[in-house]
Formats: structure tokens, C-alpha cells, sequence
């Protein structure tokens, strides 16, 4: 009888930390990471031509906007995209791409609630 009870007390010892773990998964899951910088840019990614050298804004581009403003649909969600595009905002470092990086949602018609700028406060979203 004495090695059933060892395995008994195993067993009530493992409840414990299997119910930590199960909480920490549980918790894990439901606390979804925010947009990726990865996947901000690549649904950018047919932007950059027009970004660069002007000229129509192609329909993959506004498609990618709208994508990405429907995929952002938490608090930290916005703040991510807003920090990815507020770091290649600063990487345009002024010029004339930024200005038509800028104005690409509103040529879109899309209204993101941050601007394009390598000064936007992306935590005050």
C-alpha cells in the first residue's frame, strides 16, 4: 500500500504546478501580442513606390491600409502600428517621402487615429 501512497502524494504535489502552468497558458492566450513590425510592413510593403517616387497610389497600397487599420483593433494594436510607422517615418528623415507616406491614408480614405510622423506620441493614442 505504501507505493500507492507515495504516488497519491506525487500526484497531489504535480496539481499545484500543473495549474500554475495551465493559468500562465490560459493567460498567455489571452493576452494577444500587439501588431507586429513585421506584419505593419508588409502590408505597407506595395506603398513604398509611391512613398518613394510619387505618382498613383496603387490599389494594393489602399488595400493594405484598410487591412492594416482592421487588424489594429485594440489599444496596443494601434500603438504598435503607430511605433513601426513612426520609426520609418524617422527614417524618411523629412523628405519628400514622408510627406506622401503621410498623406497616404487620407488619399485612401482611410482615417487611422495617429499621424505618420517621426514626432507622433504613439502612447498618448
Amino acid at each position: 500500500m505504501a507505493p500507492a501512497l507515495a504516488v497519491n502524494r506525487g500526484a497531489r504535489a504535480a496539481a499545484p504546478a500543473l495549474l500554475l502552468v495551465a493559468a500562465l497558458l490560459v493567460a498567455a492566450r489571452g493576452a494577444s501580442a500587439a501588431l507586429s513590425c513585421s506584419t505593419v510592413y508588409s502590408r505597407l510593403t506595395p506603398c513604398a513606390g509611391y512613398a518613394q517616387n510619387g505618382g498613383a497610389v496603387p490599389q494594393a497600397c489602399c488595400s493594405g491600409i484598410r487591412t492594416l487599420k482592421s487588424e489594429a483593433r485594440t489599444k496596443a494594436d494601434i500603438r504598435a502600428a503607430c511605433a513601426c510607422l513612426k520609426t520609418l517615418a524617422a527614417a524618411a528623415a523629412g523628405g519628400p517621402a514622408l510627406g506622401r507616406a503621410a498623406g497616404l491614408p487620407g488619399r485612401c480614405g482611410v482615417s487611422l487615429p495617429f499621424r505618420i510622423d517621426p514626432n507622433v506620441n504613439c502612447n498618448a493614442i
